[in-house]
């Protein structure tokens, strides 16, 4: 039993709900304000947290939100430190995730080569 559910998995749950909190309340830099985080992985041993962030605008720049982010890292980590109950608080790294972006772009492909297969169906009959 202790293995399905280890520390580092519910440390990672734990900075993901706070720092959702804290990017959309505390954070003042407008390359952040629509900032999602979609997942946080944290080290076994608790001392770097990779943090994975969307944007809610699928057509912003990425690099500018985690250009952002970066620059109040340090503000975010230590207001996880009073915040959590943990001993130390992971260092944060922001990293951009495009998934969404990615199955955005995936999907226009398959819309526009069904309409293509549509329209060649079309020219031959």
């Amino acid at each position: 039993m202790p293995n399905d559910y280890p520390r580092s998995r519910r440390v990672a749950e734990q900075i993901k709900r706070e720092l959702s909190s804290l990017i959309a309340t505390e954070v003042k830099d407008p390359r952040a304000a629509l900032a999602v985080v979609t997942d946080v992985e944290v080290s076994r041993d608790l001392a770097h947290a990779k943090v994975y962030v969307s944007t809610a605008d699928l057509d912003s720049d990425g690099d500018g939100l985690v250009s952002g982010l970066t620059r109040a890292a340090g503000f975010l980590r230590g207001r996880l430190g009073t915040s959590m109950r943990v001993r130390t608080v992971p260092a944060l790294r922001f990293i951009e995730d495009r998934t969404e972006r990615e199955a955005a772009r995936m999907d226009q492909l398959i819309q526009d080569a069904v309409s293509e297969d549509r329209r060649r169906q079309g020219d031959d009959e």
